[in-house]
């Protein structure tokens, strides 16, 4: 067997605590071997389920370590692109939270030091690992549904109570976009491969944040819309529809936290009723972060294509800049 990709994470943030630390604790491959934070009380959870876990007091003195391998970044998104490149010029393998940076441009910076430090770096888009994502694209590429004509995209939730949280805060780049946007927009371009052509936009805003976005755009083959919010009811759905049928994610980017991952296909029944045929394909036990970690460190040991480089989120982080270059107030 070989050995593990060993594992750091910059702070000891709740979603790392959750998600990711759980994770790569869990993955075949991969161990969490330190976690850099100065709180002994924060670092307690991610001990409690790595016992062996390394603590640094700094994130500096974490990529110092000649014994991390890997570093994960789940700092607020302000700080995202400045701890990247200081852990790749550190020799270290990076996988960034979403948005790795926030603008386009940046990624110049990002791509640049992959390059010259020999190491793979990659925005933490745990989506495209999940199996049905990659189902979905099958589905959408081989004409499943027929010529493709329109894509939809839902995604809210309502945090206006959390006025402390960093998504409702201006000075660390919150707002809806930045946080899920990169989620309807990723995800319809993994799926059918094409980029926009044309966007148009309106977003509310709250306290300098983006709280709601309504979006339009159009692609080569089809027509766009979605909206995101954090003011509203929690919901997400996205929909590919096609001239000979329907595909629709019901989970699409929180699966086993929403519900259960599922791939509804809407198409003619065989006998020509007018009602036509659903079939559903479920994907109850798929860790999309597990799966994201494990496909991270066969890149390193294999060199297996990685399915979201940072070439791929570029063209999201790109997306959303016009969107916010476009954008009319709601």
């Amino acid at each position: 067997m070989p050995e593990p990709i060993r594992w750091g994470i910059l702070g000891a943030a709740n979603f790392a605590r959750e998600h990711m630390g759980p994770a790569i604790h869990a993955a075949e491959g991969a161990e969490l071997a330190a976690l850099a934070t100065s709180s002994v009380t924060k670092a307690a959870p991610f001990q409690a389920f790595a016992p062996g876990l390394r603590l640094h007091d700094s994130y500096e003195a974490l990529l110092a370590d000649p014994a991390i391998d890997a570093v994960y970044i789940p700092l607020p998104n302000h700080l995202h692109v400045e701890w990247a490149l200081r852990a790749m010029q550190a020799g270290k393998h990076v996988l960034v939270e979403k948005p790795a940076t926030l603008r386009e441009p940046e990624f110049e910076q990002l791509i640049a030091a992959r390059d010259a430090a020999g190491v793979l770096a990659a925005e933490a888009y745990m989506i495209v690992h999940h199996p049905q994502w990659q189902r979905a694209r099958e589905l959408v590429q081989s004409g499943a549904i027929g010529r493709l004509r329109h894509v939809s995209g839902k995604f809210s939730f309502d945090n206006r109570e959390e006025v402390d949280n960093i998504r409702n805060r201006a000075e660390t780049a919150g707002g809806a976009l930045r946080d899920i946007g990169v989620y309807v927009f990723g995800s319809a371009r993994f799926v059918t491969g094409e980029e926009p052509q044309e966007i148009s936009a309106q977003i509310e805003w709250e306290n300098g944040v983006d709280v709601l976005s309504n979006v339009q755009a159009r692609f080569p083959g089809f027509v766009y819309t979605a909206y995101v919010s954090t003011r509203m009811h929690p919901y997400q759905e996205m929909v590919f529809h096609g001239e000979a049928g329907v595909l629709r994610v019901t989970t699409p980017f929180n699966a086993r936290v929403f519900g259960e991952a599922q791939l509804e296909l809407h198409s003619a029944a065989a006998s020509g009723a007018a009602a036509g045929q659903v079939t559903t394909e479920r994907f109850p036990m798929a860790d999309q972060y597990k799966l994201q970690v494990e496909a991270f460190g066969r890149s390193i040991r294999e060199g297996t294509p990685y399915a979201c480089p940072l070439e791929f989120s570029r063209g999201t982080q790109s997306m959303m800049d016009q969107v916010f270059a476009v954008a009319t107030s709601l």
